[in-house]
């Protein structure tokens, strides 16, 4: 995270971040890491933003040549120079940003970009956009430009995919002082977003029939989001056009999501209800590109995001395509001071609950000519009937102070993972993963430098590979210093052991992190996003400077 921008005369701030992550690679047949042409492999990011009162601004370089291992496959990933510059101008509620840029439209449902180094996600927009906040309790916002792959760009107007949108938000309470006055917020919007992307030549196999793709696909939005007291009421819909691509097996059926969410909160006790349906919302501006840079909208996953390793294991990637039905709730509550249940310090009850099946599928249109999908409108589905399960999650965690120097934090998680449907495995022994996680976390403040910490994890499954345990403990010297190891080891079928020693140092706005060990082949995930790494042994090294 940068630190605050550091003021220089005339009103002018600069800031910027230098970021390096460097693999020295090793074979280990054990864990079945790839082949590598080198073995040192890295990724470098380097950035600077000048910003005054009216005009800011700013690029990004990167150098990733050789990139580290989860990246190094990857078509068209590997490159370098300057794929963020921009200049913007902000005046009287006014800004106009010319270059790359990265923009959201409500909850992303049609138009989300991004960037997300762990997972190799940049998919920023290279044009212009205007913002226009000059009206009180209005918002809108007018874009345009092409959507970056990699290090691809094509200039040629004619020729290739461009992307236009348009978003507003009203903002009711600043117009109706009756509802500030009653200590609520009442938000209406709506977005729209245009694909134009060039004709493509696609023949159904064994046929002289070519699919006729639409040149542009239209996507709306709309959103209410109504807050009062420690209430909050949101609902959504999302409408796509026509998109035949590579996720739908170019099919012609149109695209919708629908979300309603639900919360309270207050001191010492908050609760959330969330429920949500996508079919077909798969949204790329390139349609027969594969990967994540070439996607243009996002769904919430609607699971929770677990940071313990073993119950991160199995992590639930959103299925854009065909669908989902999804539900998620969530429920905290703290136990007052000097009570039974809270003892001296409180303690703090957390339970979470996510539910995500397919969608159900009413007939099976195929292609008269050669079987397939292609060219049909694709599956019907029964609107409210819920499908076979992709994945559920069920954990319960307690937070408990027992003295002023030693906290703990307990955890127990029960899964379901439909490997099948999440991974396209065709292990007919592994169709699917039930697990339960027993998980506690132990801190001990020994003085006001030094912190302890330790950690043991523990999976039991009678499938895929079984049980694994694992174990950290890591010392801090606060702020300067922690020093860690720990191990996964997979105690129910291969044997093997997953170990890691890291170093980390802190120096003002230096950051370097030494570690040593190897990092098992599987599924990384970041808000239902996910990639796939390979398995890695060796020596990793990340430093980043924040100025």
């Amino acid at each position: 995270m940068a630190l605050p921008a550091t003021a220089y005369a005339d009103g002018v701030a600069v800031h910027g971040s230098v970021q390096t992550e460097i693999d020295v690679v090793e074979d280990d047949k054990a864990i079945n890491t790839p082949e590598y042409d080198q073995r040192f492999l890295f990724n470098v990011y380097a950035d600077v933003n000048v910003i005054s009162q009216y005009v800011e601004a700013g690029l990004r370089f990167e150098f990733m040549k050789w990139p580290t291992p989860q990246f190094l496959k990857e078509p068209g990933y590997a490159g370098w120079g300057f794929p963020n510059v921009y200049v913007k101008g902000k005046y009287k509620g006014f800004d106009l940003t010319v270059g790359d840029f990265y923009d959201q439209f409500g909850s992303g449902f049609i138009f989300r970009t991004y960037e997300e180094r762990t997972l190799g996600i940049d998919n920023s927009i290279r044009g212009a956009r205007l913002n226009v906040n000059a009206v009180k309790g209005l918002r809108l916002t007018v874009l345009g430009g092409q959507q970056r792959h990699y290090w691809e760009y094509d200039w040629n107007w004619a020729s290739h995919q461009k992307v236009f949108g348009a978003n507003a938000e009203a903002y009711l309470q600043d117009w109706w002082p009756t509802l500030a006055d009653h200590n609520a917020a009442w938000m209406f919007g709506a977005s729209y977003v245009l694909k134009h992307e060039k004709e493509e030549e696609k023949i159904l196999a064994g046929t002289d029939y070519r699919l006729n793709f639409p040149k542009n696909v239209n996507a709306f939005d709309v959103r209410s989001n109504f807050q009062k007291g420690p209430w909050s009421v949101l609902a959504e819909f999302a409408w796509k056009g026509q998109d035949p691509s590579f996720d739908n097996n170019y099919t012609y059926g149109n695209g919708t999501a629908i979300m309603l969410s639900g919360s309270y909160a207050r001191k010492g006790l908050s609760a959330m209800l969330q429920a949500k349906r996508s079919e077909n919302m798969s949204f790329r501006s390139e349609r027969s590109a594969s990967g994540l840079p070439v996607t243009l909208n996002y769904m919430p996953a609607f699971s929770y995001q677990h940071t313990y390793a073993l119950a991160a294991l199995y992590p639930y990637a959103t299925q854009m395509a065909p669908g989902e039905w999804a539900f998620q709730g969530a429920f905290e509550y703290t136990f007052k001071r000097r009570t039974p249940l809270g003892g001296k310090y409180g303690t703090k009850l957390i339970l979470n609950a996510s539910y995500i099946s397919g969608l159900v599928r009413t007939d099976d249109p195929r292609n008269p000519y050669n079987g397939s999908l292609w060219g049909t409108d694709g599956y019907k589905t029964d609107f409210w009937k819920i499908g076979t399960c992709n994945y559920y999650d069920f954990n319960v965690m307690i937070e408990k102070k027992f003295s002023q120097p030693f906290y703990m934090q307990f955890m127990y998680a029960h899964q379901y993972y439909n490997n099948k449907i999440l991974t396209g495995a065709m292990d007919e022994e592994t169709p699917w993963v039930r697990a339960n996680v027993l998980v506690a976390d132990a801190r001990w403040k020994i003085n006001r430098k030094f912190t302890l910490r330790g950690e043991l994890q523990y999976l039991f499954t009678n499938q895929d590979y079984k049980d694994w345990a694992y174990g950290l403990v890591e010392l801090s010297f606060a702020p300067y210093l922690q020093v860690s190891v720990s191990d996964m080891w997979n105690t129910g079928k291969t044997g093997l052991h997953y170990y890691m020693f890291a170093v980390t140092g802190n120096y003002k706005s230096n950051r370097l992190m030494v570690s040593y060990g190897r990092t098992r082949q599987g599924v990384n995930c970041t808000g239902g996003v996910c990639r796939t790494v390979p398995a890695m042994h060796g020596l990793q090294v990340a430093y980043s400077y924040n100025f």
